[in-house]
């Protein structure tokens, strides 16, 4: 079967906005795993040929890396979208200020046709991409195959896995974090390289900058409990959910599965510095829990009817990185949720983690 030829939408032109006197190039700065999303539209048959299931989300194993150059000769309509869950969060935050490369993104990929395309849809997006280049693996990928209105996801972390301190010592990368004043890492980062994690922390600390961190997903709490808890005295700004916050009860023996509870005791866990830990629990359709100060805020979030969810994956990146387009914007914690719940409602609303050209959020 002849190789199909995919579009590649290089997406909206950013527009300039009127500066916000708080919004300034690189001022926020984030570290995770870059994934180029390959979608498609598939069929059972695909899906048994690779041994997946219709409603399902796994890390890849030898047998499915052959699967993303076959979705892209076997299909003929391929979307891609630049994923991963930091840098989900970083093209949602970029897209909601406006302003060209307010946001940084670091990460590992490979110099292939893979990592190609990321890189030239995430600039598109307005965002400053410094990708650390390796050579060992290939550009990393997450398969969504599309059946009815399930989704079966499959990531190969591959070149993302790669990452290295080293890409911090590069001296235009240095700059980049000088500049940040805000910084951002979903947890995933723990299995690849905790010390450029720490080192951002650390930085953050030193500066007075702040520091924000996902617990990203329970397996992260339970079997990369050392790293997180180096972290964690770091962390100024903590977002989970409420699955990521029981299992981290659990690993820590809080003796509770109150999130609330649960919340207060990580809001008031060691800290390097004076500043306050602000945590941020969702919980699905179900209210977010903030912890500002020692005291505890239920918001609830935009009510939606089942029949216009088209897809979940990506709500939670898609929520922090409202959030903190707020944050630093110098906006009360409540107009950070508001903005992180506009964000969340529109991303569910459409295929992946995508938006519309403009938001609309006023």
């Amino acid at each position: 079967m002849p190789r199909s030829q995919p579009h590649i939408d290089e997406g909206p032109a950013i527009k300039k906005r009127k500066h916000d006197s708080n919004i300034r190039e690189g001022i926020l700065l984030g570290y995770g795993n870059p994934l180029l999303d390959i979608s498609v539209n598939g069929t059972k048959d695909f899906l048994d040929k690779y041994d997946l299931l219709p409603d399902n989300a796994i890390l890849a194993e030898d047998k499915h890396k052959p699967m993303y150059r076959d979705m892209i000769d076997t299909f003929k309509e391929v979307e891609y979208v630049p994923g991963g869950a930091t840098q989900n969060t970083i093209r949602v935050a970029q897209w909601l200020l406006r302003v060209p490369e307010a946001t940084t993104f670091f990460g590992c990929v490979s110099k292939d046709e893979f990592g190609d395309i990321l890189e030239k849809k995430a600039k598109a997006a307005g965002v400053n991409t410094k990708y650390q280049i390796t050579e060992k693996e290939p550009t990393g990928t997450c398969a969504v195959i599309v059946t009815g209105e399930n989704r079966s996801l499959c990531a190969n972390l591959a070149a993302a896995n790669c990452f290295t301190e080293d890409h911090l010592d590069v001296a235009e990368n240095w700059e980049l974090i000088q500049k940040a004043q805000y910084f951002y890492v979903a947890g995933f980062p723990l299995t690849v390289s905790p010390p450029s994690i720490l080192r951002l922390a650390k930085h953050a600390k030193q500066e007075n900058k702040t520091f924000c961190f996902n617990l990203a997903a329970p397996f992260l709490c339970q079997f990369f409990k050392t790293p997180q808890l180096e972290v964690l005295p770091f962390i100024d700004v903590l977002f989970g959910n409420e699955t990521e916050a029981a299992a981290f009860s659990e690993a820590n023996e809080l003796e509770t599965k109150d999130i609330k509870e649960i919340a207060m005791k990580i809001a008031s866990w060691r800290k390097e510095s004076e500043k306050p830990r602000l945590v941020v629990i969702t919980q699905g359709e179900q209210p977010i829990v903030v912890v500002k100060d020692g005291k505890v805020t239920e918001y609830p979030v935009i009510p939606i009817q089942k029949k216009d969810i088209v897809d979940c994956n990506g709500a939670g990146d898609a929520f922090v990185g409202g959030f903190l387009s707020q944050l630093i914007q110098g906006k009360e914690v409540g107009e950070c949720v508001r903005c992180g719940n506009y964000a969340a409602n529109t991303i569910i609303q459409r295929s992946g983690c995508t938006y519309p050209d403009q938001p609309n959020f006023v």
